[in-house]
């Protein structure tokens, strides 16, 4: 147990020095490192967050800076993502990002990023037009961006909830006659109740009865628990053939009743009884009594 401690902290210290190249980035800014894994070190400008706009006292709009900086397989990974061949990933030490932020929809929008090298040359850059906001959830690379973002204008427990034993809440779970079972999570770290509606991303997942995942449905909904109906806004779904698909098209975007008896009930009555117990996080930077 010493001896795998040891060595987790000689990693975690050899990642540092690695990630530790060109902080001066043709900046003044002063990183706060965020995590680090083999492939990626990220960190946020607290000095350089700044809110654009409000809605009465409520920051509606915010901007900052990012910067990640890359292990080799890292900077293969992300220029093989971003479809840029003229660059070696020798040469990609870390890129800096210009994003805003929108607390109430938790969407997160780059405005411009750039690529650079070791000595801080400038490798790539990219004006984002238009702008084209996405939705953090625990799918997203830059979740955790947008989270330090956010807690340094509201510190209202971004972090804290994203990284929390208790962020999926169970809300049921069944055993097909096939054997294996079936069970669905809602993501209450991005759970938002807005009017009558609780918005959140929900994970559900099938494993079979040696407990290998067969197939994962990951969907943004909205229940109205007062009028006891639901609708899909978003859904992706997994399996080892396919991979990753969004069917969002496949939807009909509107609200359906909710029946008794059935999983959605079961779902309506756990969402209830959170939103009981959690009413500041479910209502926080909420526009409604504005």
């Amino acid at each position: 147990m010493i001896r795998r401690f040891i060595a987790s902290l000689v990693f975690m210290c050899s990642l540092m020095m690695m990630f530790a190249v060109g902080y001066a980035a043709n900046d003044s800014a002063e990183w706060y490192w965020i995590s680090s894994d083999d492939k990626y070190s990220k960190f946020y400008a607290p000095g350089k967050v700044q809110v654009l706009r409000s809605f009465g006292n409520i920051a509606v709009q915010i901007s900052a800076w990012t910067k990640t900086t890359y292990s080799p397989a890292g900077a293969q990974e992300t220029l093989n993502n971003y479809g840029i061949k003229d660059i070696n990933p020798g040469q990609l030490a870390y890129s800096l990002a210009e994003v805003e932020v929108n607390p109430q929809n938790r969407t997160l929008a780059y405005l411009n990023e750039s690529f650079y090298d070791k000595d801080d040359n400038k490798l790539w850059e990219k004006v984002y037009s238009p702008v084209r906001p996405k939705e953090m959830n625990s799918q997203e690379f830059d979740e955790d961006f947008y989270c330090y973002i956010v807690d340094s204008i509201f510190s209202q427990g971004e972090n804290e909830r994203r990284k929390a034993d208790d962020r999926w809440l169970q809300l049921w779970q069944d055993a097909p006659n096939g054997g294996g079972v079936v069970y669905s999570m809602a993501d209450t770290s991005t759970m938002r109740l807005k009017g009558q509606n609780i918005i959140f991303w929900e994970w559900q997942e099938k494993k079979s009865s040696a407990s290998e995942v067969e197939s994962i449905i990951f969907q943004k909904k909205a229940v109205n628990i007062p009028m006891y109906t639901e609708k899909v806004i978003r859904v992706m779904t997994w399996n080892a053939t396919t991979g990753w698909k969004d069917i969002t098209n496949t939807t009909d975007g509107m609200y359906h009743v909710i029946e008794a008896g059935t999983n959605s009930e079961k779902a309506l009555k756990a969402l209830k009884a959170y939103e009981g117990g959690h009413e500041s996080w479910v209502k926080r930077y909420s526009l409604d009594n504005e």
